[in-house]
């Protein structure tokens, strides 16, 4: 007999599913033991501190009940981001409840032993955080910071063309600068070749202690508004659930026969017109179902249900009765057995198998997760038999090779950016592929835009596309996140948090792993042109290097050749974020394709063909790390070579920068004896670095030698000439020579004619610039002169 959804026995029945999910959740705020209330409550029953949010609980159960319904009557697949913060009793209530929770953890058996473990875990040490996060089945979307809950759901479902992702956006989150914008992601959904995001606008009133913008908005705002942004709002507003019931239930069935017109209409006549994809928006009291009033104040649909309610804990139970009165209002003697096993029509109302939202395998690592097919990088590399001569863009180079990935990987690979991608030089990317566009295109005006393409970047947001990126990989694909390096900061809070999620998941047995996560950064301090001082800003590699080293690496590749050594190092990484500093200006190219390859796996090698120090004890190392500081440091050690034949020098280049870390940091890092052999124990090192001094500094403290004199950036900058950005931080190729002889004794007396001569050079490039607008020939025109 068919399973009438609509029917008032089956509303009946999500009815009890949503009061056993908030029974659940309520449970896990305060109670410790006695989760069935068979026995008065005690104190040792109660937690001593209860932490948590209740506000927006039952709201969302009530919208997880539902789209089990239509799961189950239409047979999607589907799954759940949950944007509104701290809300993580929801996915994990709605998933003990279908059996998914206990698959992934044994020990937390549906009776009652499981659920006195189930609500003893929540908010404690060594349990489950307050917020949905990697250890709650189901998630893809880390709930401690707000604002990419659209970002996610959209970048799990591009290329995932048969699932659909409920979104649930907080209207608080709505507030924030990611989410706003976030409303516009609809204008590169593909109906052919992607899912669909079903947005789901959960309007409770207020945020921590102030109403959202949203709830004060009328009815007919909200649909201006959303109308405008190309969605097709559907309204459902109530406290009442008998007739709620019916209201959502029609609203979610509109929404999910839109999709799927949408998609079939799409899919049949090759339509790839932007359409009008529905959304819900739900208006519903913060902490419905909980205490009315407390203390003679207004709870229920007050800001002050937005995290524990009722002052109950293990040391004060003087208000006791009215948490059991309000555990017992859900009635849970009909929603479980005397075993605690849910009712029987309880665990038949949620879907089954893979099609339960927490197991739907799109949030465990992919639905169908391949390796890159990668082109040999090889094959694209730069002649450079002739040291130093050859001027080319390392960006400009990459893009062949990557143009190649695209090739041979045109469904589980994407290149994501913020209106940037051909700024970076990668023109090579265009000759195979556009830009995903899904407005109107204006013949001769538009360039490489089109409804399919493998490169997001149409929309000018850091956010939008490195969320993209986070969920694409989560699902099992591959891609690159390019950027410029100062804009790189506005996304850096959530490059942590991708990092704690993949930290954590790490963790968890039952979790799969999953693609890095690539980020290349661009348009670098040291040559900003006319955006000057604004632009300057390589704080990112700081940034991430404070992470645990197991998940993070950092590439400086120093040229063309370097830069595509690096590239099989990252394309199928597991489990790491993985960022490449490279330049896109041109620069002269120094190291062939097999001593690019060697410095690669290596991490760092000594350029034999830069040192003269023949393999002996030297009197000075240099070391560089990044695309200036290597060219930099190479004209200083000519200009050195030149005026010092005798002094000892040797150089080293260094590509995989955490490489340097002590092994008491890192497990990957060179041991003392290897540092050493590189470093010495206390001759001076004169460290070219692209990023801020203190990173250097730090890794040498671990270190025998701290003889150490870095040139990084120093947070000076304006708008002038390339080689003045260097200059003015004192990593230009004359300050470095002058700080090479001054840092050695036996040099620095006879070397002090030399640095004045340094200090004239500077003045004369000082002067030029000002009156010539470009930097000195003998600067432009350096070529790379032999050691003989």
């Amino acid at each position: 007999m068919a399973t009438d959804y609509s029917s008032k026995e089956y509303f009946d029945t999500l009815d009890k599913f949503w009061r056993a999910a908030n029974y659940l959740s309520v449970g896990q705020l305060y109670l410790k033991d006695n989760p069935l209330l068979k026995r008065d409550i005690q104190a040792d029953d109660v937690k001593v501190h209860p932490i948590g949010h209740w506000g927006t609980i039952p709201g969302q159960n009530f919208l997880y009940a539902h789209l089990n319904r239509v799961i189950n009557k239409y047979n999607v697949n589907m799954f759940y981001i949950e944007g509104p913060g701290h809300g993580g009793q929801v996915m994990v209530s709605n998933s003990y409840l279908d059996g998914s929770y206990t698959e992934d953890y044994p020990a937390i058996t549906q009776d009652e032993a499981g659920m006195k473990k189930l609500f003893q875990q929540f908010s404690w040490p060594g349990g489950v955080a307050s917020h949905a996060a990697p250890v709650t089945p189901g998630s893809i979307h880390e709930g401690g910071e707000l604002g990419y809950s659209m970002s996610h759901g959209v970048g799990a479902i591009l290329d995932n063309p048969d699932q659909i992702a409920a979104v649930v956006v907080g209207d608080g989150e709505a507030e924030t600068g990611p989410l706003a914008t976030s409303w516009q992601h609809n204008r590169f959904i593909n109906p052919i070749t992607d899912g669909a995001v079903l947005p789901i606008l959960d309007i409770n009133g207020y945020k921590l202690s102030n109403p959202t913008l949203s709830s004060r908005m009328t009815d007919a705002e909200l649909t201006e508004f959303f109308k405008s942004q190309h969605w097709d709002p559907m309204i459902v507003e109530g406290s009442d659930v008998d007739k709620l019931n019916p209201e959502m239930a029609k609203a979610m069935d509109e929404a999910i026969e839109k999709i799927e017109a949408i998609q079939k209409n799409a899919r049949e006549n090759n339509d790839e017109s932007l359409p009008y994809w529905p959304m819900i928006i739900f208006r519903s009291p913060k902490g419905w179902t909980g205490p009315k009033t407390w203390d003679g104040k207004v709870i229920e649909g007050t800001f002050r249900a937005h995290q524990i309610p009722i002052p109950v804990d293990q040391n004060d139970m003087q208000h006791v009765d009215a948490l059991v009165d309000w555990l017992k209002s859900y009635k849970p003697e009909e929603l479980f057995n005397e075993d605690g096993t849910p009712k029987e029509e309880i665990a038949n109302f949620a879907p089954k198998g893979d099609k339960r939202m927490a197991m739907n395998p799109i949030t465990n690592g992919g639905v169908d997760p391949k390796d890159l097919s990668l082109p040999d990088f090889r094959d694209y590399a730069v002649d450079t038999s002739e040291r130093g001569v050859s001027l080319k863009q390392d960006m400009l180079v990459w893009s062949d090779y990557l143009r190649d990935v695209v090739k041979k990987n045109p469904t589980n690979f994407r290149m994501f950016g913020p209106d940037e991608t051909m700024s970076n030089r990668l023109y090579g990317l265009f000759e195979t592929t556009n830009r995903q566009w899904m407005d109107p295109i204006k013949k001769d005006w538009d360039e490489a835009l089109a409804p399919k393409g493998r490169i997001l970047d149409a929309q000018l947001s850091e956010h939008s596309a490195e969320g993209w990126l986070e969920t694409y990989t989560l699902t099992g694909r591959h891609g690159i996140f390019t950027s410029y390096e100062a804009f790189l900061r506005v996304v850096d809070s959530m490059l942590t948090q991708h990092f704690k999620w993949l930290r954590k998941a790490k963790e968890l047995d039952w979790r799969r792993d999953y693609p890095s996560l690539n980020v290349v950064s661009t348009s670098t301090s040291f040559q900003q042109d006319h955006n000057g001082y604004t632009h300057q800003d390589p704080g990112i590699l700081t940034h991430l290097a404070e992470k645990k080293p197991e998940f993070i690496r950092e590439y400086l590749p120093a040229d063309a050749n370097s830069l595509l050594a690096v590239s099989p190092l990252i394309m199928n990484d597991r489990e790491k974020i993985n960022l490449i500093v490279a330049s896109k200006q041109p620069r002269p190219q120094f190291y062939s394709i097999e001593e690019a390859e060697e410095l690669a796996n290596k991490g760092l090698g000594i350029i034999d063909w830069a040192s003269t120090d023949n393999g002996e004890e030297p009197d000075v190392v240099f070391a560089a790390a990044g695309t200036e500081p290597n060219m930099e440091s190479l004209a200083a050690i000519n200009i050195l070579h030149d005026n010092f034949p005798d002094l000892k020098i040797r150089f080293i280049n260094v590509i995989d920068l955490l490489k340097l870390q002590s092994p008491k940091v890192n497990s990957r890092g060179l041991s003392d004896e290897e540092f050493d052999r590189y470093f010495t124990k206390d001759k001076p090192v004169i460290f070219a670095f692209h990023g801020f001094e203190d990173l250097i500094r730090s890794i040498f403290f671990e270190r025998h030698n701290h003889n150490l004199h870095v040139h990084g950036y120093r947070e000076e900058g304006d708008i002038t000439t390339p080689f003045d950005m260097r200059v003015l931080n004192e990593l230009d190729r004359f300050h470095l020579a002058q700080d090479a002889i001054n840092s050695i004794p036996e040099y620095a007396e006879k070397g002090a004619e030399f640095s004045q001569a340094m200090d004239n050079t500077l003045a004369k490039h000082y002067q030029y610039i000002r009156d010539n607008g470009d930097d000195l020939p003998e600067v432009k025109d350096w070529v790379w002169k032999d050691l003989k």
